[in-house]
């Protein structure tokens, strides 16, 4: 879940009084619409929207999620919600990392996988199909020269 990429997107947002729990800290489940919101700004960027994804044909079910909670977040807390596109070629995984604006501390980690399943029959596709690669050839072929990937700080 550390690793990132330079195929990445950042949404801001404040924890609002809905999202929190008795406890005042944000209910856990909170965090996953976050995660949502931060994984279709990634998704725009390299103009693979759910229209794309309807149109595609194909079902995009996640079949993996992992998150890794460090710190609570509070009531009006400013998040900052980062997300990488780290594998594309044979399943779609995007790493999250969520930082308190305040102080640059990390809230939570996470992962979410996505396959490609061929309908009618729900077959799943070992390998992602070219309405999603060509759209990640086509974005890194508009960028810079890119350093390698590198590791996030444990």
């Amino acid at each position: 879940m550390r690793k990132h990429s330079d195929i990445s997107a950042q949404v801001s947002c404040e924890v609002a009084f809905a999202d929190v729990d008795l406890a005042q800290v944000v209910w856990h489940g909170h965090y996953l619409r976050y995660l949502e919101n931060a994984r279709w700004a990634l998704m725009r960027t390299i103009d693979f929207d759910l229209q794309d994804m309807i149109d595609s044909g194909y079902l995009w079910p996640v079949v993996d999620l992992r998150v890794k909670y460090v710190r609570a977040a509070r009531f009006a807390d400013r998040l900052r919600v980062r997300a990488s596109l780290v594998e594309w070629e044979q399943r779609l995984a995007v790493n999250y990392l969520i930082t308190d604006v305040a102080d640059g501390a990390r809230v939570v980690r996470a992962q979410t996988v996505q396959v490609a399943v061929r309908p009618p029959q729900n077959e799943l596709l070992f390998a992602m199909p070219a309405c999603l690669t060509d759209r990640v050839a086509n974005y890194l072929a508009r960028q810079p020269h890119r350093q390698p990937a590198d590791e996030l700080p444990a």
